[in-house]
């Protein structure tokens, strides 16, 4: 006779030991609080997987989309079931994508995205959240136009999570802090842990990822450009989140760094003091949450 095994239990004792750390799989949750009087929004947290990184050459391969509702004092109160589809590509799958996502051309062979089932779910959204938005809203615009008129939020830039002490922002390292893992980089299941790791209280603040975010979201934003910035200067903008922008979609050839208005004086003397070594002139372009993250900006 096999004894029985409370695996619960045996998680539990390990939980309350200094010698371990267990990992739970995220079970992803229809009801995340309980619902007042205030105002209900609706969300769409939204995943790609690609055959590349340029927007230019690459194409979608899989969509994964979660709706939720929310309040705009920052709860999150449910999710809807998750939306997954595979589309055919013109171009090939590399063995690197197939690495990295567990996609193969059997997999997407024949399959084609509702852009008529999408367009649905997006027409009411309040607010779509990306984790990496910078990468995954080109890709849903060109998929879709109306992603184009939605405010976006980045559950990766949007969230401090390093101030929170965590040791990254990428998507499988905040779960494992939390305790869970999940199959990451399948779209429906990053979209579930993305909603989930916003849901929780941080450690240091006491405030959700979903309330930082949406905080972040309402206040203006500021791209400072570090126009002609010496070349041997990338490694210092790269360590202090600059991204590069290359001249497509009509944008400036140059490194770039979105911030609050009132980080933005100090990022001028950072600039003219550790990359020009003079007293530059700095472009700076306000960007609002219709346009961040854009290709277009």
């Amino acid at each position: 006779m096999s004894a029985f095994i409370d695996l619960d239990f045996c998680a539990s004792a390990l939980e309350h030991s200094d010698h371990f750390r267990v990992l739970r799989r995220l079970i992803p949750k229809q009801i995340y609080g309980s619902h007042d009087d205030a105002e209900v929004r609706r969300g769409l947290i939204v995943d790609v997987e690609t055959t590349g990184l340029d927007p230019a050459s690459s194409e979608v391969i899989e969509l994964g989309m979660v709706p939720f509702t929310y309040t705009d004092d920052g709860r999150i109160l449910s999710a809807d079931p998750p939306f997954s589809s595979f589309q055919d590509s013109f171009g090939p799958i590399t063995p690197e994508i197939t690495r990295l996502t567990g996609i193969t051309r059997a997999m997407v062979s024949g399959c084609m995205i509702d852009l008529d089932a999408v367009k649905r779910i997006v027409e009411p959204v309040d607010l779509v959240i990306a984790h990496n938005a910078a990468f995954d809203r080109q890709f849903a615009e060109d998929l879709c136009a109306d992603f184009s008129k939605k405010r976006w939020a980045c559950s990766l830039a949007d969230v401090p999570w390093r101030d929170e002490g965590f040791a990254g922002g990428k998507l499988s390292y905040i779960a494992h802090d939390f305790g869970l893992f999940f199959d990451a980089h399948r779209a429906a299941e990053d979209c579930q842990a993305t909603l989930e790791i916003l849901s929780r209280p941080l450690p240091r603040s006491g405030l959700t990822g979903f309330t930082h975010l949406l905080r972040r979201s309402e206040t203006p934003v500021f791209r400072v450009w570090a126009s002609n910035a010496p070349y041997e200067r990338k490694a210092q903008l790269k360590a202090r989140q600059y991204r590069w922008s290359d001249g497509s979609s009509g944008q400036r050839r140059s490194w770039y760094r979105d911030l609050p208005e009132e980080e933005v004086g100090l990022e001028f003397e950072f600039l003219r003091r550790q990359i020009y070594e003079y007293d530059a002139d700095i472009y700076v372009t306000p960007i609002s949450a219709f346009d961040r993250f854009s290709a277009r900006v």
